[in-house]
């Protein structure tokens, strides 16, 4: 339908509705849900596409029942513009009666990477008369569909709520969602549907006082859900505040008072005509509206006109204790205490579902991170909790500062600081900072810690350090950005940021990382089924029986390679008929979890520990982290049922351990990782070949794998005689002679920057807890890929990793056997060629 029909059938100069002319929205697709008072009650339902507002009367309104069939009537087209009109359509006018907003938001459609893409899906998909979306809007969200009613009249559909985690089973009425009414039903699972309407409280409550904030755990990386708001990580203090007649309190994390450092903030609380208590941070900007940590330390110095209240959360209100509802209700209410209140006071606003975008823009813009937040969180004072997760778009950890080394040459007053943490009740040595200072803050600095010198290490094991340490308290905390954690724990290139006087020292850890999914959703893969107890097969689930057991496999039919029509049913099928070749490469060796539960048109996540729902029959192993000195419970894959349920759980790629839990500090084979910048696969060849070279000269031994993405995996065989650190240390020996013959096209720089156009010959893959894609193990690549072991005649100009899919590999394995086999056999003298390239 054009909007030539819409335009015929309204007098403009007579109706408040927007003339029809087309429109291209711009960001995430809209849609729109008017309920509209003419002759009858009924809703109007609108989805932005090709420029113009697809349209349905549904006579009853939306139900987020997914039993309800609600009845929807095609009708013209409306232009874009008509998404904000509310108000009255005078008598005598097509639609007379009164025009008002029951819901708005965004939506996308499943499965597509972006919006165009989407976009043309869903056309298609209207035009074949079954449209499919998600909507995530303040009532409506989750998964619906549009049918076109066959034997009908010409434009009736149906709308349909699909059964999800948004989905409720009890009776769902529109008209019980019209502002100013309480909803008739809730959503089956709370956790995971952000709610809109809070209840209201029985009575004035006291003020609450002396908060400890709220506090996130770090996650591993961004995603996209509808139930969770993304907001920025400002990098700056913490702090509340508490207005109320004739006192106002700012205090930071540990109870100290802001109120005399940052007086313009305070004045503007004052002015509040509102009782309450707010959660937000303390930020200087710079002039490129970036966060300046160091200019906020210095404020009461050097002041600055940008300082600023970000308030993110209204925990009271005028009488009423809010911590109890959800997060966006008490985002709402903030909204409004601020709408009229100006800077240095400022609503920090928020995105719904699209974390992924959000953190795209916030590495563009060099802030510190995001935070996500569950859009129907509680505020649970005083804890930490997975409600709330930051992600961070580089590495930054707080440290407390142990001691300090001598200056050098032109250098003034500090050399280095020497950082720890709290490990339980004992501090461990965590590297140290030499940079990020200027003259005047290594003078201030140095004025702070003098005080605190003292003449014994704060550390109860001796730290070896090749300088001098002048050793103190250990009080004072500051924060640093660095490049990683090296494998015995420590911040490499460890950059001073400022100190943080809103912490403190027995508050500071390493951080441990929990798994962005893990934490948002609840994984039914890991929970017993019905179909585990009948063996029955249900509508989305399948049941194998493996090893002696059930395993369910939920959503076979989920598509995990779209573009190649490869769901996750065909990924378990091509593992259980590979499994007695990979299995050998999987047992007794903890498993480093890569986990792609929707497929490769998401991002995946990490994941260690085993986690709470790990049924009793999968082995598991108890391992403490060198990092961190916590246990972390690994999976341990040592049949086909084990197989099967890390497939269900959405592992592609399978990451085992160097080594087996029989001898864990010893590998059972050396690895070296071609790993290509800006390169094609025949200079990845070029370089297998080079290695080759070197290897067959020292009569060492060495098998090719494609790593089934862009580069190229060398394995020599150790069978588990020498240590990790030896076998580091040869495969470094080896690497360097590649360099040497092929000094233009390899590189041992690890940084991506600085080796765009050169292959990296890795061999820090040698240590222990490392792990790389098993030897037949599928990559969630484009294609299916198979990281597939090669015959050294097959590694010539023209291989492509591209050519070994999910599609064929078995059939050669068939054919060749496994020609990787003997990475697993008798091993070299490692220790005698260590030798011998000292030399």
């Amino acid at each position: 339908m054009a909007l030539e029909e819409y335009n015929q059938k309204r007098h403009f100069k007579e109706t408040p509705e927007p003339a029809g002319k087309p429109e291209k929205g711009k960001g995430d697709l809209r849609f729109v849900v008017h309920r509209h008072q003419a002759s009858k009650l009924h809703y109007d339902f609108r989805l932005e596409l090709d420029g113009v507002l697809k349209s349905w009367a549904v006579p009853k309104g939306p139900s987020m029942n997914p039993a309800d069939k609600r009845l929807a009537v095609m009708v013209e087209d409306h232009p874009f513009a008509y998404r904000t009109f509310e108000g009255d359509i005078p008598e005598g006018n097509y639609g007379a009666g009164h025009v008002d907003i029951w819901d708005q938001g965004t939506f996308h459609a499943l499965q597509a990477a972006n919006r165009k893409e989407g976009e043309k899906q869903m056309l298609q998909e209207l035009e074949e008369g079954s449209l499919h979306f998600v909507l995530e809007g303040e009532k409506l969200q989750g998964e619906f569909t549009l049918i076109k009613m066959k034997g009908r009249q010409e434009d009736a559909w149906l709308l349909l709520k699909k059964q999800d985690d948004f989905a409720t089973d009890q009776t769902y009425s529109a008209e019980d969602f019209v502002e100013g009414t309480a909803p008739a039903a809730k959503p089956k699972n709370q956790k995971k549907a952000a709610t809109a309407a809070p209840e209201k409280p029985a009575g004035a409550m006291p003020m609450p006082h002396l908060i400890d904030p709220m506090t996130a755990k770090l996650t591993d990386g961004p995603f996209d859900d509808p139930a969770w708001l993304f907001e920025v990580k400002w990098d700056g203090y913490r702090a509340v505040a508490e207005v109320k007649p004739n006192r106002l309190e700012l205090y930071s994390r540990n109870g100290k008072s802001f109120k005399e450092k940052y007086q313009p903030v305070v004045e503007a609380l004052e002015k509040l005509p509102h009782q309450a208590v707010f959660d937000g941070e303390l930020v200087v900007l710079d002039e490129n509206g970036k966060a300046d940590f160091q200019a906020l330390q210095n404020y009461q110095n050097t002041p600055s006109e940008h300082l600023y209240y970000y308030i993110f959360d209204l925990l009271y209100l005028d009488g009423e204790d809010l911590r109890n509802q959800p997060l966006l209700a008490r985002k709402q209410k903030l909204e409004q205490v601020l709408s009229k209140a100006k800077d240095p006071l400022r609503y920090s606003e928020h995105r719904v579902g699209d974390g992924i975008k959000f953190f795209k823009e916030a590495q563009k813009g060099q802030w510190e991170g995001i935070m996500a937040k569950a859009a129907e969180s509680k505020y649970l004072t005083g804890k930490r909790s997975q409600d709330w997760l930051k992600i961070k778009t580089h590495l930054r950890q707080e440290a407390i500062i142990a001691g300090f080394t001598e200056p050098k040459g032109s250098r003034v007053h500090i050399g280095a600081l020497v950082l720890a943490v709290y490990e339980g009740k004992e501090l461990k040595y965590v590297g140290q900072s030499g940079s990020g200072f200027n003259k005047q803050s290594l003078s201030e600095l140095k004025a702070k810690l003098e005080p605190l010198v003292q003449k014994k290490s704060p550390f109860k094991e001796k730290v070896s350090l090749s300088r001098d340490v002048t050793w103190v308290k250990p009080e004072l905390v500051c924060e640093l950005s660095f490049a990683e954690w090296t494998s015995d724990g420590q911040m490499r290139q460890a950059i001073f940021e400022g100190l943080r006087v809103d912490k403190k020292a027995k508050e500071v850890i390493h951080e441990p990382t929990v798994p962005a999914e893990e934490a948002r959703v609840e994984e039914s893969a890991g929970k017993p089924m019905k179909s585990q107890k009948s063996g029955k097969k249900t509508e989305d689930a399948m049941v194998l029986k493996l090893n002696g057991t059930e395993v369910p496999i939920t959503h076979p039919e989920k598509l995990y390679w779209p573009e190649e029509g490869i769901t996750k049913g065909d990924l378990v099928q091509y593992y259980q008929t590979m499994a007695d070749t990979i299995l050998p490469y999987l047992k007794d060796r903890p498993e480093s979890l890569l986990r792609n539960p929707n497929g490769i048109a998401k991002p995946g996540f990490f994941q260690k520990d085993a986690g709470d729902h790990t049924p009793e029959w999968v082995e598991t192993k108890a391992i403490k982290a060198e990092s961190t000195g916590q246990e972390v419970d690994y999976i341990i894959c040592q049949n086909k049922a084990t197989l099967a349920y890390l497939n269900n759980l959405g592992c592609i790629q399978l990451n085992p351990w160097n080594s087996r839990l029989q001898s864990i500090d010893r590998p059972d084979y050396l690895v070296l990782d071609l790993d290509p910048g800006e390169n094609t696969y025949d200079q990845v060849v070029e370089t297998a070949l080079a290695a080759k070279e070197v290897l067959d000269d020292l009569k060492i031994p060495v098998y090719a794998k494609t790593s089934g993405a862009t580069g190229m995996h060398l394995y020599v065989p150790l069978a588990a005689k020498f240590p990790f650190e030896d076998v580091k240390e040869l495969a470094l020996l080896v690497a360097q002679r590649v360099h040497e013959k092929l000094p233009k096209l390899t590189s041992l720089e690890r940084s991506p920057k600085e080796r765009r156009h050169q292959i990296y010959l890795d061999y820090m893959q040698n240590a222990i807890a490392q792990t790389i894609a098993a030897p037949y193990c599928v990559r969630p690549k484009a294609g299916a890929t198979v990281s597939t072991p090669l015959q050294w005649k097959e590694v010539k100009k023209g291989l492509h990793p591209s050519q070994f899919t999910i599609k064929n590999v078995p059939e050669r394995v068939e054919k060749l056997g496994d020609i990787f086999k003997p990475v697993l056999g008798e091993g070299i003298d490692a220790a005698a060629y260590l030798k011998q390239l000292k030399k």
